[in-house]
């Protein structure tokens, strides 16, 4: 009798599942006689079928792909008899197009990114840092961001206020007020106490020691909560309750609904 799918285990260092018992005896004669030398091999990697060869997987010691097809590694088999891989298999072509040549991916440079790192291919990690759409990412907006104080727990409040406005409504609007340096905080005291007065609820970012202005803050804010799935905007505050001094360093970000 076949064990039950729902049973098998997966392996939680590895992402690979444990195949039916039927698998097991086949798979240990099979991974035996590919270890003696550099066999081809089938992969199925989030059902994404791939063709390599076992010298392929273990070119680089001390990567993930390499502890999983070692000797002493119990990989594991879909129903058709290949090796199976939990993971994006969309993005695995590009690792092995590395692995073989050495050649880096043109396309999806994030997303092979993540996949490098989580098969811990440090060279290919390293020069996909120094691509520019990484090195732009974790060189230069993640470091700004990290100098802004709070940055992401006042984005968890700008998404948690616009969902508590969002019943029967098309949009929620969110004031921010940004302030880049001590002194424009110090300007905009007043206005936040008359907000505060009229129980307005504003998210106030600022200030930072960087060189990027309130527009890059705000766009980076945009960026941020757009990659949540959320639909937004920002345009600058025009409401009655403060003053035109006070205007350029309030925002409005409107999350739309439907």
């Amino acid at each position: 009798m076949q064990p039950d799918s729902q049973s098998v285990p997966r392996s939680p260092s590895t992402g690979l599942w444990a195949s039916p018992g039927r698998h097991h005896v086949g798979l240990h004669h099979i991974l035996s006689a590919q270890l003696k030398g550099s066999p081809v091999v089938e992969l199925n990697v989030g059902g994404e079928l791939y063709t390599t060869t076992m010298g392929t997987l273990r070119k680089l010691p001390g990567t993930k792909l390499a502890e999983m097809f070692s000797s002493s590694a119990k990989p594991c088999m879909d129903a058709e008899g290949r090796f199976f891989i939990d993971r994006p298999g969309t993005y695995f072509g590009p690792i092995l197009d590395y692995l073989r040549s050495e050649r880096l991916p043109t396309h999806h440079i994030p997303e092979v990114y993540r996949e490098a790192q989580f098969y811990a291919i440090k060279p290919l990690v390293k020069l996909l840092e120094d691509t520019p759409q990484i090195f732009g990412e974790q060189v230069a907006r993640k470091q700004f961001l990290l100098r802004v104080p709070g940055y992401s727990e006042n984005l968890e409040l700008m998404v948690r206020l616009a969902r508590a406005e969002a019943m029967a409504a098309r949009r929620s609007p969110v004031l921010v007020c940004a302030v880049r340096t001590e002194e424009d905080a110090a300007h905009c005291a007043d206005a936040l106490r008359i907000l505060e007065a009229e129980k307005r609820s504003v998210v106030k970012f600022g200030p930072w020691k960087a060189a990027p202005q309130v527009k890059d803050l705000l766009d980076c804010v945009k960026m941020d909560i757009t990659a949540q799935g959320y639909q937004v905007y920002y345009e600058p505050y025009s409401g009655r309750t403060l003053r035109a001094k006070y205007f350029s360093y309030f925002y409005t970000f409107v999350f739309i609904w439907w």
